[in-house]
């Protein structure tokens, strides 16, 4: 069931991902806007979750700077606006 749950959530967090840089590209979605980040954001920690049920490093990594980057939009948004 864990296997499960945690591809659900990979799957769910890289479609959230690639949405919202579908959505910046076309130009619906700018990236100063704190919702870019912000599911930048809930797709890396989908992502990240998923990686328990079987651990990548090199993935692990990249979704920590994701986010990471994604938390530094957030706060930058706030603190403009």
């Amino acid at each position: 069931m864990l296997e499960i749950v945690a591809a659900f959530l990979g799957y769910a967090g890289a479609a959230v991902i690639a949405g919202a840089y579908f959505a910046n590209q076309r130009g619906r979605l700018r990236s100063e806007d704190w919702r870019f980040p912000a599911l930048n954001l809930a797709g890396s920690l989908g992502v990240l979750l998923s990686l328990v049920a079987e651990p990548n490093l090199p993935s692990i990594l990249i979704e920590i700077f994701w986010a990471g980057i994604s938390i530094y939009g957030l706060v930058r948004s706030r603190r403009s606006g």
